[in-house]
């Protein structure tokens, strides 16, 4: 890790790359702190990726076609246990509570009302610079969607999730004095489109 302050830092941040992902083991495997664990989702994605485009299945069909298999074997399993009098399949009792019902439906209401109060700013034309944002990511995501289909732009976004922060966190010094930069030189060029695009605005104040 680097010693750079918070303000050579990427927004000016102070928490670590391990804390902003959570802090917990799903951070860990995204920074390949567990690295068996780590390694096997890459490389399920790349095998599981390749079936798809070797085989021609969708998502569906493996789902499908994995999930009956494993039954399957879970019932034969069992069956098979109760003739032979030995122990049944060790399946542990899945379940949702009310707490992480709760739990989720509130995480879900604060991101559905903050898209809400982004749109409805953008709609009444309160941020022009939240607008252009938003307008930029929207034409990536649509140019991204039209080079690949949705199975092949899953799997690459499990990968870009299991490489770009790790290798972000080893040099991180480096990507942020970039990154800063270019956010300085952006937001140079983006006053000057306003001045022009906008002059009544810098009239008025």
């Amino acid at each position: 890790m680097g010693s750079s302050s918070s303000s050579e830092k990427l927004f000016s941040r102070e928490r670590t790359v391990h804390e902003i992902l959570g802090g917990g083991i799903v951070a860990d495997v995204m920074l390949w702190r567990k690295k068996n664990v780590s390694v096997g989702i890459v490389t399920v994605t790349i095998g599981s990726w390749m079936v798809f485009e070797t085989l021609a299945y969708t998502i569906l069909t493996l789902v499908s076609s994995v999930l009956l298999l494993l039954l399957s074997i879970l019932f034969l399993w069992s069956k098979s246990a109760s003739i032979l009098n030995r122990p049944s399949p060790p399946l542990p009792e899945f379940h949702i509570t009310e707490a992480m019902a709760e739990e989720a439906s509130t995480l879900l209401r604060i991101h559905v009302n903050k898209l809400f109060q982004v749109s409805h700013d953008i709609a009444m034309g309160r941020d022009s610079e939240l607008f252009i944002k938003v307008a930029v990511s929207l034409f990536l995501i649509s140019f991204i969607g039209s080079l690949m289909d949705f199975q092949t732009l899953c799997h690459t976004g499990v990968l870009v999730v299991m490489t770009v922060p790790a290798f972000y966190e080893r040099y991180e010094d480096y990507i942020d004095g970039s990154m800063v930069f270019i956010c300085n030189k952006a937001k140079e060029l983006y006053l000057r489109f306003e001045i022009w695009a906008f002059p009544e605005n810098k009239k008025l104040s």
